[in-house]
C-alpha cells in the first residue's frame, strides 16, 4: 500500500493541500489565500473559478515539495467551508454566479419569512436547523430568483448545485467529462434541505425554497470505501487517486481530534468558531439555540452505511475574521501574530468590549438584526485595548456556546480540546481558559480539519484499521489552566452580556 494520505482543505479564506503519514504527522503542505469579494454591506462572495484554480495549484505544489506522485497516495479526502453555495452548468463547467459564502446575510428576509408563517418549525424538526442566513437553502433560492436563466437551466437539468466539496470533487473527477456530482451527509445536513432522520433530500423542505430536486448532488457517507471517484490522469494529481472521504470542516475537525465517543467536544478557531459535542447515535434537539447536525457517517468496506453519529454545534460567525478586520480594515496590526503582542501591552481590556456581529449573531442568539459594536470606550483606551477586546470576544462567544451546550446535553465540560490557527496565540488561549474556568488543550497537529479528512479517507481504504489507531496518534502539545478567580470571571462575563445587548435591533429585518 502507498505510504501517505492527502487532504484538501477548502476553507473560507484559503485552500490547502496537506499530506500525512501513518502516524498522523504532516509530511508537507501548500496553501493559498483567495479573494474575499464584498459587493455590498452584508454580502460575502468567492470566485468559484479562483477556488478551483487554487485547489489545483496547492495539490501540485504539495506533491512537488515532497517529491511524491499520485502513486504514493493511498487515498484523498476533502474538507470544506460549509453552507457556501455554488451553482454551475454541468455541460460548460461555468458558474452562474459567485459562490455565496456562509457569512453572507442577503437572505435575511427569506429567513424571517420562514419563521413568520410556521415553516421554520418544520425546518427545525426535520433539518435540525433554525431558519437563518447561514445555511445554503436560502442562498440557493436567492440565486434562482435573481440570476438570469438559472431557473430554466435548473429545471432542464443543466444547472447543478453544490457546496465547495461538491465543486472540488466534480472538477477533480473530470468536470464536464463525467465529473461526479455528490455531497457527503455532513455538508448536506447544513442546507436546510436534508431530513436528519432519512439522510435524504426532503420534498417538503425543497418546496419551501422552490428548489428543483434535479439540481442536487447525491448524498453519500462521509467515509466511503467504494470511493466517490478518482482523480483524473490529466488533473492536478497527475494520476488516479481514490477520493474516499468528504466532511464539512467542523465535522472533519471532530474526527481529527478523535472526538468519536458521545460526550467528547472540540472547539475550532478559524474565520469563525465552531464548538461541537458528539451525542452518539442520539439526535439531541436543542432548546438553547444550538444546531443538531450530523457529526459523521462511515461506511463498511462494501459501502453499506453505518448508523450516523450526531452532534450539537454552536456556530460563531466572526472570530478569526475579527482579527483580520483589525489588519485589513483598520490597519492597526500588520499580521495576525501582531494581535497578541499588541494585546499584551495592557493587563486587561480597560473596560472595552468588542462584539463583532458583522453578520448578525449566530449561536446561541440567532439575531440577524445585530451589528458589530465597540462599547465602553474612554479617552484612556488605546489600540492595545481594542486588540485585547478582540481576543476576548473570541473567548466570550465560545462561553456563550458552552453554556447552551451544557443546558441542552446535561454534559459538563471538563476540558476543551482546541484547534485552528488562533490556537497559536498563547494569550487568546489563556483568556479562553480564564473565561471558561476549565483547562484548554491543543494537540501536536493543530490543523485537525485536514487531518480529520485524511483520517476518514484512510479508514476507508484500510490505511488505518480503526479508531484505536487514530487515538494512538493524538498527542497533547500544550495546556492552558485558568488563572482568574471565579469572581473575576463572572464580572467580566456580565460585562460581555451587557455589551451583546447593545448590538441588537440595529437593522430592520423582513
Amino acid at each position: 500500500m502507498a505510504d501517505f494520505v492527502a487532504a484538501i482543505d477548502q476553507g473560507t479564506t484559503s485552500t490547502r493541500c496537506m499530506i500525512f503519514d501513518h502516524s498522523g504527522r504532516e509530511i508537507g503542505r501548500h496553501q493559498l489565500e483567495h479573494q474575499q469579494i464584498l459587493p455590498r454591506a452584508g454580502w460575502v462572495e468567492h470566485d468559484p473559478v479562483e477556488i478551483w484554480e487554487r485547489t489545483a495549484t496547492v495539490i501540485k505544489s504539495a506533491l512537488n515539495k515532497t517529491d511524491l506522485t499520485a502513486g504514493d497516495l493511498a487515498a484523498l479526502g476533502i474538507t470544506n467551508q460549509r453552507e457556501t453555495t455554488l451553482v454551475w452548468n454541468r455541460r460548460t463547467g461555468r458558474p452562474y454566479y459567485n459562490a455565496i459564502v456562509w457569512q453572507d446575510t442577503r437572505t435575511d428576509r427569506i429567513a424571517a419569512a420562514l419563521d413568520r408563517d410556521g415553516r421554520g418549525e418544520v425546518i427545525r424538526r426535520k433539518a435540525g436547523l433554525p431558519p437563518a442566513t447561514y445555511f445554503s437553502g436560502g442562498k440557493l433560492q436567492w440565486m434562482l430568483e435573481n440570476v438570469d436563466g438559472l431557473r430554466r437551466d435548473a429545471e432542464n437539468g443543466d444547472a447543478i448545485f453544490g457546496t465547495p466539496d461538491s465543486w472540488v470533487l466534480w472538477n477533480l473527477t473530470g468536470g464536464t467529462r463525467g465529473g461526479v456530482h455528490a455531497i457527503d451527509v455532513t455538508n448536506a445536513s447544513r442546507t436546510m434541505l436534508m431530513n436528519l432522520e432519512t439522510l435524504d433530500w426532503d420534498d417538503e423542505l425543497l418546496s419551501f425554497f422552490d428548489i428543483p430536486r434535479q439540481m442536487l448532488p447525491e448524498i453519500r457517507p462521509s467515509s466511503y470505501p467504494p470511493a466517490y471517484g478518482t482523480t483524473v490522469d490529466d488533473g492536478p494529481a497527475s494520476g488516479q487517486v481514490p477520493i474516499t472521504a468528504i466532511l464539512g470542516d467542523q465535522q472533519a475537525a471532530m474526527v481529527g481530534q478523535v472526538c468519536l465517543n458521545a460526550g467528547e467536544a472540540k472547539n475550532t478557531y478559524g474565520t469563525g468558531n465552531f464548538l461541537l459535542l458528539n451525542t452518539g447515535e442520539k439526535m439531541v434537539r436543542s432548546k438553547n439555540g444550538l444546531l443538531t447536525t450530523v457529526c459523521y457517517q462511515f461506511a463498511a468496506k462494501d459501502g453499506t452505511p453505518a448508523k450516523p453519529v450526531y452532534a450539537l454545534e454552536g456556530s460563531i460567525a466572526v472570530t478569526g475574521s475579527a482579527v483580520q478586520w483589525l489588519r485589513d480594515q483598520l490597519g492597526i496590526i500588520s499580521g495576525a501574530a501582531q494581535s497578541e503582542a499588541l494585546a499584551r501591552q495592557v493587563e486587561d481590556n480597560g473596560g472595552v468590549y468588542f462584539v463583532p456581529a458583522f453578520s448578525g449573531l449566530f449561536a446561541p442568539y440567532w439575531r440577524s438584526d445585530a451589528r458589530g459594536a465597540i462599547v465602553g470606550l474612554s479617552r484612556y483606551n488605546t489600540n492595545a485595548h481594542l486588540a485585547r477586546a478582540t481576543l476576548e470576544a473570541i473567548c466570550y462567544q465560545s462561553r456563550d456556546v458552552v453554556e447552551a451546550m451544557e443546558a441542552d446535553s446535561g454534559v459538563h465540560l471538563e476540558v476543551l480540546k482546541v484547534d485552528g490557527g488562533i490556537t497559536a496565540n498563547d494569550l487568546c488561549m489563556q483568556i479562553q481558559a480564564d473565561v471558561l474556568g476549565v483547562d484548554v488543550v491543543k494537540p501536536v497537529v493543530a490543523e485537525t480539519t485536514a487531518l480529520g479528512a485524511a483520517y476518514a479517507a484512510g479508514l476507508a481504504v484500510g490505511f488505518w484499521d480503526g479508531p484505536a489507531d487514530l487515538r494512538a496518534n493524538w498527542q497533547e502539545d500544550k495546556r492552558w489552566t485558568p488563572q482568574w478567580s471565579e469572581q473575576q470571571r463572572e464580572a467580566a462575563y456580565a460585562g460581555w452580556r451587557k455589551a451583546v445587548q447593545r448590538t441588537l435591533d440595529w437593522v430592520e429585518v423582513g
